[in-house]
């Protein structure tokens, strides 16, 4: 597997008071998949829209599926340590002392939560949509106080009942504040995704935390 940094795009913002998002997009998606519904639920927020680095028939993800659509366990723990060096050399280098907020979707929201749970120190927290339970390789570091929040759709054809649940619970265990929601809606991210999302962006009043 390359090491090498994936592609992204990247914008600075005008609001100070906002951390840097990263962003994760789906399956199939590129780095500017989500840099819309950011500016969206986070007007003036830097921005950093990341490229998976696994190639897929329509685009990109983060990590491997076996042909079941199970997660290749192995090869996300390979690419979680990778993703962060990105991510916390990137932020640093563009916002010196601003840790960044991860907002994924999908295959990215899976990636985030990974991510937060291998190296709390690189994130502020998490806005994690229609993500999974994570096969766990190896113990996970506390993440006491972390804001989390995750969005599961009822209706989505592309997760199992309760999968938004669990991963909500294993984070939970681990000491994150963490909110639950769950949507009549499918995979897509709906309006009513947005509005959850800037309520609890309000609400948790997330600033640049110190590194």
């Amino acid at each position: 597997m390359s090491t090498e940094g994936p592609a992204f795009a990247l914008r600075e913002g005008t609001d100070s008071a906002r951390p840097p998002l990263v962003l994760l997009h789906g399956s199939d998606g590129t780095e500017r998949d989500l840099l819309p519904l950011a500016e969206d639920v986070a007007p003036g927020a830097p921005q950093l829209g990341v490229r998976g680095t696994v190639t897929m028939d329509g685009g990109y993800g983060f990590f491997r599926r076996f042909p079941d659509r199970t997660i290749d366990g192995a090869d996300l723990a390979e690419r979680i340590p990778v993703l962060a060096q990105f991510v916390r050399e990137t932020c640093s280098h563009r916002w010196p002392g601003r840790r960044p907020l991860v907002l994924g979707y999908s295959n990215g929201a899976i990636m985030g939560a990974a991510l937060l749970m291998a190296d709390p120190t690189v994130l502020a927290g998490a806005v994690l949509l229609r993500p999974m339970r994570l096969p766990v390789s190896a113990p996970e570091l506390r993440i006491d106080g972390f804001p989390v929040l995750v969005v599961d759709g009822e209706l989505d054809e592309r997760r199992s009942p309760g999968d938004g649940l669990a991963l909500a619970d294993q984070l939970r265990g681990l000491g994150a504040d963490v909110t639950h929601r769950v949507l009549p809606v499918a995979h897509a991210v709906t309006d009513a995704d947005r509005v959850i999302m800037r309520e609890w962006l309000q609400r948790s009043n997330l600033r640049d935390t110190p590194r």
